[in-house]
């Protein structure tokens, strides 16, 4: 550990700072993502699970597992632009 820091205080990078930095496109992404309500994400996911319902219900399965597993990714992007939100991209 302080080999590692003794490395990047050689490289100009100040301790308690990251040696690498985001990119252009994420910085766009994440600043373009921290206008959305976090709860929009809750609520796509929501309504993914009970479009994947109706789906089943109505006897189209593959349909209702496409659409049930968007709920997953849904949530991860919610929890993503959450993280970004309360603590930055840096």
């Amino acid at each position: 550990m302080i080999m590692a820091q003794g490395t990047l205080l050689k490289r100009g990078v100040e301790a308690g700072q990251s040696a690498y930095s985001e990119g252009r496109l994420a910085k766009m992404i994440e600043e373009q993502s921290a206008k959305l309500p976090s709860d929009v994400f809750l609520w796509a996911a929501g309504g993914s699970m009970i479009a994947s319902l109706v789906f089943q219900l109505a006897g189209d399965h593959r349909k209702s597992t496409f659409v049930g597993q968007w709920a997953p990714a849904l949530l991860i992007l919610g929890l993503y632009n959450k993280l970004v939100k309360l603590h930055g991209s840096e």
